[in-house]
């Protein structure tokens, strides 16, 4: 499923990845990070299990010294940040896991989930063995409604939006970085020491007006597939971007 988002506002002023005022965004080469999560057919993961695990692959990716400085996954990820920041989440199983699981990248697991994170290739230039993996078939449910979420990030999803389960694992993904681009380093290298640890959960409708105001980062949907243009999806609420918003009351 391919995604694109754009920030919204962070209470947080600290600092973003290198950015080229003169780059349109538009314009640029565009660049997808390529998500492949692992659907056996007799024994898929949890819903909540596959999104929670591909936010996490997103932050093990821009965490990683390769993806850094002089590093070999550098330059790509630059090129793809400088661009539209899209997503794309394939499916696989058997002899597709294995082969995916052969080229360069990062596999992270969560309860059952598994999700293998690649650096950043050009839009049209993917390798042939993920070009070849399907994009739909990515539907997973719950066997149980996910409980309340764990003292720590949560990533919250928009009450009023229906999303396929890959839809959603790339808006996860997008919240997950928008939260890291949010952070101070000192505060990155807590999170990533913690082992990245987070909650997908879907906001309250209650709640959710008051969530994309707060001054949290909001993914906002570039409208490609799925769901109209603009639509807010996600609130990334990370407790050390919390602590800077403004309080009144």
């Amino acid at each position: 499923m391919t995604s694109t988002e754009t920030a919204g506002q962070s209470g947080n002023s600290a600092e973003r990845p290198v950015e080229h005022p003169k780059t349109d965004p538009d314009t640029a080469p565009q660049f997808v990070l390529p998500l492949v999560v692992r659907i056996e057919r007799d024994a898929p993961p949890a819903r909540t299990d596959a999104l929670e695990t591909a936010a996490r692959a997103v932050l093990v990716l821009l965490s990683d010294e390769r993806s850094a400085g002089d590093g070999e996954w550098a330059a790509a990820v630059r090129d793809w940040q400088d661009a539209r920041i899209r997503k794309v989440v394939r499916r696989a199983r058997g002899a597709e896991w294995r082969r995916a699981a052969a080229l360069p990248g990062i596999t992270v697991t969560g309860d059952e989930a598994e999700v293998r994170v690649f650096p950043p290739v050009p839009l049209d230039g993917w390798p042939k063995d993920l070009a070849r993996l399907q994009v739909s078939g990515t539907e997973l449910d719950d066997p149980q409604p996910p409980g309340a979420p764990a003292a720590g990030p949560v990533l919250w999803f928009s009450p009023e939006l229906t999303m396929s389960a890959g839809k959603e694992m790339a808006q996860a993904g997008h919240g997950a970085q928008l939260a890291w681009w949010g952070l101070s380093a000192a505060e990155r290298a807590a999170w990533r020491a913690a082992g990245f640890p987070l909650s997908v959960r879907s906001a309250d409708r209650a709640d959710w007006d008051a969530l994309t105001r707060s001054g949290l980062p909001v993914v906002r949907d570039a409208g490609f597939t799925e769901i109209a243009p603009g639509s807010c999806t996600v609130v990334a609420d990370h407790p050390a971007l919390r602590s800077t918003l403004p309080h009144t009351g």
